[in-house]
């Protein structure tokens, strides 16, 4: 699989301080950015794979909320993880 224990727990580790610290948002939002750009990937070799396609649409918008509630509540940390993880140009 793309996203094994081992990979999810150095993502953990690095945006949520510990590999146990799955609730924090910044870890939350690293691991929907992987699977964003996984299911991008995999779209663009099987576009008429319209599941695979509304479940991505479904993920960018948890990140977005994601993202819209870290903004609200602590801008530095907003900054840090869109500049991070480079979310915007």
């Amino acid at each position: 699989m793309y996203l094994d224990s081992n990979k999810k727990k150095t993502i953990f580790k690095k945006y949520g301080d510990t590999e146990k610290n799955t609730g924090k948002s910044e870890s939350q939002i690293a691991i929907f950015t992987e699977r964003i750009n996984h299911l991008t990937n995999y779209l663009k070799e099987n576009k008429k794979d319209k599941s695979t396609k509304k479940s991505l649409v479904l993920l960018v918008g948890k990140r977005r909320r994601m993202l819209e509630y870290l903004k609200n509540k602590d801008i530095a940390r907003y900054r840090e993880i869109v500049k991070s993880l480079k979310l915007r140009k």
